[in-house]
């Protein structure tokens, strides 16, 4: 099929050699395979996704188009999921 009714998982926004790069700085990983390449990949995208779109809430709060510092430490002390972040961007 053609355009966007093809079938399938929509491909990586992020490189994966660059994610396996950063898996094989672990010292704890010795291999990591071709899905948990993608499913790392996968999970990260729909991170930063979640995080953006709470931030954005709050820039649009501020009558903003453009993302803040401030909108995305606004997201994090709001957000339960986000709370291991919370001190990191400091």
């Amino acid at each position: 099929m053609e355009g966007p009714e093809r079938a399938g998982p929509r491909p990586l926004r992020l490189p994966l050699s660059r994610l396996k790069g950063l898996i094989k700085a672990d010292p704890e990983v010795s291999l990591a395979s071709q899905e948990a390449v993608f499913a790392i990949g996968k999970a990260a995208e729909l991170f930063v996704e979640m995080i953006a779109r709470d931030a954005y809430f709050y820039a649009l709060q501020g009558k903003r188009k453009t993302l803040q510092r401030k909108d995305l430490d606004n997201a994090v002390d709001a957000t339960d999921e986000f709370a291991f972040l919370e001190g990191t961007l400091d």
